[in-house]
């Protein structure tokens, strides 16, 4: 199932788990997200709205608030010594799409069990990986150590030293 959603004047086509970037939307994140002006829902049975589809709304998850890459807007008019140079960075909302609801029903907020199983797994995994790396460098010793580390490229020509007899 996808919707056709319209938030920033632009539209975007979302499903489910899907991770868009948006215009800046108020909220910290983790926080629930409605989108109200769903246009196009679509699947088994297409629902176009006119102008949006009644009673359907796009529920979403804030990922991140971050800002977009520099924009450099530079204008000259030649001949004239004139030119300005401003630039500015968008701000941005990272939001995941959770889920495309129809018939007005509500969101369903996020259980606490479903908040702790994807950060479990990842601790779980990282932890594992470390003590083996850990282990393997006490073995070795610390021989291994000082040869993983590049060595410091020595000057070519040492420094010149006065002698009493230049002065």
């Amino acid at each position: 199932m996808f919707a056709v959603i319209k938030t920033g004047g632009k539209q975007y086509r979302v499903a489910e788990k899907d991770v868009i970037t948006v215009d800046k939307i108020k909220g910290a994140p983790g926080d629930l997200i409605e989108f109200g002006e769903v246009l196009i829902v679509g699947g088994d049975n297409v629902m176009v709205g006119t102008p949006t589809v009644a009673g359907a709304t796009v529920a979403g998850e804030v990922v991140e608030q971050t800002r977009g890459a520099k924009v450099i807007a530079f204008k000259k008019r030649r001949r004239k010594n004139s030119r300005r140079k401003r630039g500015h960075r968008q701000e941005l909302s990272v939001i995941r799409i959770t889920e495309i609801l129809t018939d007005g029903r509500k969101p369903t907020p996020r259980s606490q069990a479903e908040e702790t199983t994807p950060a479990a797994e990842e601790a779980a995994a990282e932890p594992a990986a470390a003590p083996e790396v850990e282990a393997g460098a006490a073995e070795t010793g610390a021989s291994e150590t000082a040869e993983a580390k590049p060595a410091r490229k020595r000057a070519k020509k040492p420094a010149a030293t006065k002698s009493a007899d230049e002065d």
